[in-house]
């Protein structure tokens, strides 16, 4: 006797593990989250920074609001999805889907990032205050946090409109809290655009970039000219932008793209969290300047420079086995394998730690951080937080391998013991 849709339904529910605090989590987050980023910008603009302050001294409601933000956000937006239908590039195939099929993307991030500073540099030439984000980075905030919530409810929406294969493994529990959060469609579209390819690195992203850019010029305003510690912050993160949009086609195999759905825990992140939380460091800057000796410049430069080298490298390695595991530089790893057919890594940079991407990406984000001096903890938010995300991370990825690849993976941990950090965890 064929099951009823209803039942097959429960039991989908039932076995679904729901992350992030399930119902709960999912209630609050999107209440928390952008409360979060307006706090944290606040602060980085008060003249004490302090994270500890209680109760927080607040902006009033004037300063949430600006009609220039609304225009500035949606012109962004409207440049950028220009940029990603312009015929620039590869079209790269992603992973098979269930129904066995792959969806083609454009490779063009890095033609939009380049077109993108080609626009800062005449609208600079030309005279434009660029140094004015600094007071509009408020009301933009709230502008992408409302964006984030009308997409997020356009797509929880538009996803009952999907075939049952094109659903998230674990965005289809039948709870309308944790789907819009979690997200029910893998890779909702309209028509040939792929919404979460889109926002995953572009606008926010780049919007990164632009944010930063500003605060240097602010910096220019105050003080006829950007501090080096303003430069190294600037200089480190359009690093990481271009790396990011550079390598665009590794991101077809991450879990964003590959496992989780695109709800409001992605898109808010993209489009709120990543540029106006990034940032930090640079708006910190505009009103706590540091003064920066050339010798721990250069110590922390080799600090970026060494977290970098570990995460494209184990980035490139990795990447280049899931697509090509014959060729030279890695058909010599050592390897396992597993009952689905795949081969786990077992040498190389993945025998060093199971994550050395992440490795490479703390150390970063700490070489971020150390130009903004040891005087507030505001400018360590990001490294706090960085380091709880991917152990998270790292804890849900190790969930979904060891069910995927049983005995595997156990064989795989015993040989690579520790996640993230060697000798420590």
């Amino acid at each position: 006797m064929k099951p009823s849709r209803q039942s097959t339904k429960r039991r989908f529910s039932q076995t679904t593990e729901r992350e992030f605090g399930g119902t709960i989590g999912a209630s609050c987050i999107p209440i928390f989250l952008p409360l979060l980023v307006l706090y944290l910008l606040s602060i980085s603009r008060s003249p004490g920074a302090s994270i500890l302050q209680w109760p927080p001294r607040l902006p009033p409601t004037s300063a949430l609001w600006d009609p220039l933000a609304p225009a500035l956000l949606l012109g962004w937006f409207t440049l950028h999805v220009f940029l990603y239908l312009l015929p620039l590039g590869k079209v790269s195939e992603g992973l098979v889907l269930k129904n066995g099929t792959r969806l083609k993307y454009p490779i063009n991030g890095f033609y939009a990032l380049c077109i993108s500073v080609g626009l800062l540099v005449l609208m600079l030439w030309t005279g434009a205050p660029l140094g004015s984000l600094f007071e509009l980075l408020l009301p933009l905030a709230v502008c992408a946090t409302g964006m984030s919530f009308l997409l997020s409810f356009y797509l929880y929406i538009s996803s009952f409109w999907a075939p049952h294969h094109a659903l998230a493994p674990g965005g289809n529990t039948g709870n309308p809290l944790y789907d819009f959060f979690i997200g029910r469609e893998l890779n909702p579209r309209i028509g040939n655009f792929d919404l979460k390819y889109f926002c995953e690195l572009r606008p926010g992203l780049i919007g990164w970039v632009v944010i930063n850019l500003g605060m240097l010029m602010k910096e220019v305003e105050l003080r006829d000219g950007p501090s080096l510690a303003m430069v190294l912050v600037n200089s480190f993160q359009l690093l990481y932008v271009a790396d990011a949009l550079w390598n665009e086609e590794a991101v077809l195999t991450t879990m964003d793209i590959v496992h989780d759905g695109f709800g409001f825990m992605l898109v808010f992140g993209d489009l709120a969290w990543v540029p106006f939380t990034y940032s930090l460091q640079a708006s910190f800057l505009v009103v706590h300047p540091q003064e920066l000796g050339a010798a721990a410049a250069a110590a922390i430069v080799l600090l970026n420079g060494i977290g970098y080298y570990i995460f494209r490298k184990s980035n490139s390695q990795k990447n280049l086995f899931r697509r090509d595991p014959k060729h030279p530089s890695v058909s010599n790893l050592e390897t396992i394998a597993t009952a689905t057919g795949k081969r786990l890594l077992v040498s190389g940079w993945w025998g060093l730690v199971r994550h050395p991407n992440y490795l490479g990406d703390l150390l970063m984000a700490l070489a971020w951080s150390l130009p903004c001096g040891f005087s507030h903890l505001l400018p360590y938010f990001y490294v706090v937080y960085f380091t709880v995300l991917l152990i998270h991370r790292e804890a849900r990825d190790e969930r979904q391998c060891r069910a995927k690849y049983g005995l595997a993976w156990d064989a795989y941990c015993q040989r690579v013991p520790y996640r993230i950090f060697p000798y420590l965890y």
